[in-house]
């Protein structure tokens, strides 16, 4: 994810970090998994190899699986900002992934 996200998730109110400024740029998925799980922190991806590893695993951290495809850090934050309530709440509810898909228009 961008590096960008993190920092708009700060701007509204909430503690987050791109795994670069943690020192995990370069790591693998197990490691930023070690780190997520210690620290009690959501993952957000668009990875589903995070949201199997959190399957049947109630010592898992939250996974937010972004399944947007590839769109532009703008029409990202477009996506999330009405969203961000309910994903919020849904991880508070105990969900340990938490899907957010983008519409396609119809043609």
């Amino acid at each position: 994810m961008p590096p960008t996200l993190a920092t708009w998730l700060g701007e509204r109110g909430h503690a987050a970090a791109a795994v670069r400024d943690v020192g995990l740029r370069d790591s693998d998925d197990g490691s930023i998994w070690n780190f997520a799980t210690a620290g009690e922190w959501t993952v957000i991806t668009k990875d589903e190899d995070f949201v199997e590893r959190c399957l049947g695993n109630p010592a898992a951290p939250a996974v937010v699986w972004l399944r947007v495809g590839n769109c532009t850090n703008r029409v990202l934050f477009a996506l999330l900002d009405p969203l961000l309530p309910d994903i919020l709440d849904r991880i508070k509810a105990g969900n340990r992934v938490v899907e957010v898909r983008r519409e396609r228009p119809q043609p």
